[in-house]
């Protein structure tokens, strides 16, 4: 599911965030790829707006010197304002100047977010859980907390997710299914998906994740 990002001003379109890339034995640090794929994905009203919220923190002298995202993190680091696991200010300023996509890749890359490859569900059970999102985000609506409780994801990765986009209700469900799998990981089961619905009284839309998973299995659709 793509979200549409917002930008402040008119300037030339920029291009969506892009998911920040696993780091490998040999290979580039995930910190300083988060911080250049937030960086690549600023128009200049942004940047602009991100230095003038940073007015308190960081001297004019400095500010004035800064052309791009890069150079501002760079200071940021520095003054110790922002580290791998100090991200909480990074994401006021991606909040404040509205931009919930690169608020989303700090977000996914915060310790105990990456699971392993073999962690997963299969390729079938995850075509199954895709599906079934999509009918749960359309509809559950309010009933998001309930249901996420019912399937046992811990408040604190509740809390994380609702404070991440607090008004934008559409991407809380759908980051709050995401992370009710990655939790899961390879026994995330749209069978459990159904049950937890129908736990909370959601039976309406437990038949229809039921309806559209019979869809994806008979192929028609």
């Amino acid at each position: 599911m793509a979200f549409p990002s917002r930008r402040l001003g008119q300037d030339a379109e920029v291009p969506p965030a892009r998911p920040v890339p696993d780091e490998g034995p040999s290979g580039v640090d995930r910190f300083l790829s988060l911080q250049l794929s937030i960086s690549l994905g600023l128009s200049d009203a942004e940047l602009d707006a991100m230095k003038f919220l940073c007015r308190n923190k960081i001297t004019k002298g400095k500010l004035e010197k800064v052309q791009t995202g890069r150079q501002l993190f760079i200071i940021l680091m520095e003054q110790q304002l922002i580290a791998r696991d100090k991200l909480g200010f990074l994401k006021e300023l991606l909040r404040h100047i509205s931009r919930d996509d690169l608020l989303s890749l700090v977000v996914q890359f915060e310790p105990g977010e990456l699971h392993v490859q073999d962690d997963q569900p299969d390729e079938h059970e995850k075509r199954l859980l895709k599906a079934a999102f999509g009918v749960i985000h359309d509809n559950v609506g309010r009933e998001w907390k309930k249901l996420m409780r019912e399937l046992g994801l811990p408040e604190v990765k509740l809390d994380k997710v609702e404070a991440a986009y607090p008004f934008n209700l559409e991407e809380v469900v759908f980051q709050a299914l995401q992370e009710w799998q990655k939790w899961k990981g390879k026994d995330a089961k749209v069978a459990d998906l159904i049950k937890g619905l129908r736990g909370c009284n959601l039976n309406l839309v437990a038949d229809k994740v039921e309806e559209k998973i019979s869809q994806v299995n008979t192929g028609t659709k």
